[in-house]
């Protein structure tokens, strides 16, 4: 399987998720850059987290304008697992791929620890490698990590089992405690929290590390029926 980890002007974990590919998982894994023209030649679309575009106006609300966004789109429509990491969340929040908005985290402040999420949709191409229900440590990092929708989507999102995180004790103040969405066709992930972060014990911790192993588990299923 071949991963494009998209690098924006600003993004800052782009090295982590690139080595979480790399060095965990063994797969084939490339840097593109935001002007490029096609994602053809890729079977997952990796968006990184940091401050694209140093997250002037809103955050993602300029990088979903860079040209790289209409071949993930593209890919999205297309059924390949595209999966956006904070910044990442929030540029396909802004690009309309996922449902809602972010905004400042409750406190007013940047937060950066390890928290628990329960695995509330294990049945995704994100999560089949988890339990229903499994409890995991992830590290965040962000100040606009705030998950907001008005009533109508978040009754969308619980009757479509498109919620497929939630915080064990809220740190932002998300709505339903909401950490992480998936689109209605499953394909499409966005999550605050960092799972490139905690793919190998010397990291403080490997729970993250399903999630990835589930996509390719996912990929090569399909490609072996299809094949």
């Amino acid at each position: 399987m071949k991963f494009a980890v998209i690098v924006f002007p600003g993004s800052n974990c782009d090295v982590d998720m690139y080595h979480a590919i790399l060095d965990e998982l063994s797969e084939e894994v490339e840097y593109v850059w935001h002007d490029a023209e096609s994602l053809d030649q890729y079977d997952g679309i990796l968006l990184p987290g940091g401050f694209s575009y140093g997250d002037y106006l809103r955050s993602g609300a300029i990088a979903r304008f860079s040209n790289v966004m209409k071949e993930v789109v593209k890919a999205a429509e297309a059924g390949k697992p595209v999966l956006g990491v904070c910044n990442g969340f929030q540029i396909l929040l802004e690009s309309g791929l996922l449902p809602g908005a972010m905004k400042r985290n409750e406190s007013l402040q940047f937060i950066c620890k390890q928290v628990e999420l329960k695995v509330t949709n294990s049945q995704t191409m994100f999560t089949n490698c988890y339990d229903q229900d499994e409890v995991i440590t992830v590290p965040i990092a962000h100040g606009e990590g705030n998950y907001y929708c008005d009533e109508e989507t978040l009754r969308q999102l619980k009757e479509n089992n498109q919620i497929v995180f939630t915080y064990k004790d809220n740190p932002n103040g998300s709505l339903e405690n909401i950490a992480g969405i998936v689109n209605e066709k499953g394909n499409v992930l966005g999550m605050m929290p960092h799972p490139e972060r905690a793919v190998d014990e010397l990291l403080g911790g490997a729970d993250g590390l399903k999630l990835f192993q589930s996509i390719v588990k996912q990929w090569r299923e399909a490609h072996v029926i299809n094949a």
